[in-house]
């Protein structure tokens, strides 16, 4: 497979896994480019191995995001916090897309970074148990454990908000 064949497959799923573990949409699109523009120039050396390449993407792309927020590292003062700040989101209706996301967002903050990793990885990135494997230096049998324990805990975070009850599959 050429270096474009493994961007049509692996560039959607590593923008999203991106964006669901903390980055901007602008900031995964950037981020994207740059590990696919590495791969490019080590196009000779690269194994004709998807999941070879999938994990190879995703490492990279990982240690691009660490290196970009370590050189970038600021910290912004604000004067006034606002009133509202400290409330909790609430919908405005059961289909608030923010209000749903925005508890969907607490809801994996609660995890485990490990559940968390191999959870996002696997629905999120859509890798492969395999694929997970590699990239985490983990056992498929561990990986299948831990996304399993990341759906039961989401599952039963999510459970506790009765609005996102529904959403839930028991």
């Amino acid at each position: 497979m050429t270096v474009e064949e493994h961007y049509k497959v692996i560039a959607p799923r590593l923008t999203n896994w991106l964006v669901a573990t903390g980055s901007s949409y602008a900031n995964a699109c950037d981020l994207v480019q740059e590990t696919f523009l590495r791969l490019w120039r080590m196009r000779e050396d690269l194994q004709d191995n998807d999941a070879a390449v999938a994990g190879l993407a995703f490492a990279t792309a990982k240690n691009l995001r660490k290196n970009f927020y370590r050189d970038n590292a600021r910290v912004d003062f604000v004067e006034e916090v606002s009133e509202n700040a400290s409330k909790a989101p609430t919908p405005t209706d059961k289909h608030d897309v923010a209000y749903i996301r925005s508890c969907l967002v607490s809801a994996f903050a609660e995890l485990p970074p490990l559940l968390r990793e191999a959870y996002t990885l696997f629905q999120i990135g859509e890798l492969s148990i395999r694929e997970i494997a590699h990239e985490t230096g983990a056992s498929e049998e561990l990986v299948k454990v831990r996304i399993f324990r990341a759906k039961t805990k989401l599952k039963e975070i999510l459970s506790r908000n009765s609005e996102l009850a529904a959403f839930i599959d028991k």
